[in-house]
């Protein structure tokens, strides 16, 4: 097995479930050490006593810029440096017609999507700057390339996010720090099975049949595309977008998130009117 990520540090939000979880089994298979940012305690602490001592859980609202800074201050205290960011935590947030999306769904989508890239981005550059090197990658979308592949907010957010990572890209490369994006089409994860009623061999099977490839993408298909971006295997790269959706940018596509009224989707499936 390859060592790409020997005595490296980590930080990987929304790192314990879906594509963050394989992200993280991926860097400790590689000989690198994790903290999983995530808001999911349960989740988050069970992933980190089943590895072991290589991973760190610490709770984080991405949000909260005090909880990203922490994040981001545990791996440098417990394992004396940051070597890399992993800005992966996302939700489907507000989907529905934009006639008919209310402004605080909007607002919270931004917050989750947009913002808390910003601060990952920011407090990695702080832990990065002084060491002279470090490899920020955070998780954009195809909705993030095209239009018509995600609900409105998601697509504005994610089109934020490939322009931070150039943007962030232009300045940061001066400290030796390199700034990417992976941008992945559909893929099953809990995320997405709640299209389908956490159905995951339903989410599967309906990716499968609209993929030029003809099979569904799974969590670690993302994952080897963030480890080649975080390694030194890109150490030429800065400010690009790998995108990562068997061509599917390539062709037209529909979206469910445009029809119907408007509602907010949250972590597991939840919608805010469930609560109603």
């Amino acid at each position: 097995m390859a060592q790409r990520f020997r005595d490296a540090s980590i930080v990987v939000t929304g790192g314990a479930s879906g594509i963050g979880e394989e992200t993280t089994r991926a860097i400790v298979e590689e000989g690198g050490r994790v903290v999983i940012a995530d808001l999911q305690e349960d989740r988050g602490r069970a992933l980190a006593e089943e590895i072991g001592d290589a991973v760190i859980f610490f709770q984080t609202d991405v949000c909260r810029e005090e909880d990203i800074a922490g994040a981001v201050n545990t791996a440098v205290e417990q394992f004396g440096s940051l070597s890399g960011m992993v800005n992966n935590a996302g939700i489907v947030g507000a989907i529905g017609s934009i006639m008919q999306t209310p402004v605080e769904d909007y607002d919270r989508t931004m917050a989750i999507l947009s913002r808390a890239v910003f601060l990952g981005v920011k407090h990695a550059a702080l832990a990065m700057k002084e060491q002279g090197h470090g490899s920020i990658v955070s998780l954009a979308s195809t909705a993030g390339v095209v239009g018509g592949l995600g609900p409105h907010v998601y697509t504005m957010a994610k089109h934020g996010v490939i322009g931070l990572t150039k943007s962030a890209a232009s300045e940061l490369s001066g400290y030796g720090i390199r700034v990417n994006a992976v941008a992945p089409g559909s893929t099953v994860t809990p995320m997405t099975s709640a299209l389908t009623d956490n159905d995951p061999a339903a989410i599967a099977k309906a990716i499968a049949e609209s993929s030029p490839l003809g099979r569904a993408a799974v969590p670690r298909d993302i994952a080897n595309a963030i480890l080649f971006a975080l390694s030194d295997d890109s150490s030429y790269m800065t400010g690009q977008t790998l995108v990562i959706d068997a061509g599917e940018t390539t062709a037209g596509s529909t979206t469910p998130f445009h029809h119907g009224p408007g509602d907010l989707m949250l972590h597991a499936g939840q919608r805010k009117s469930d609560k109603n």
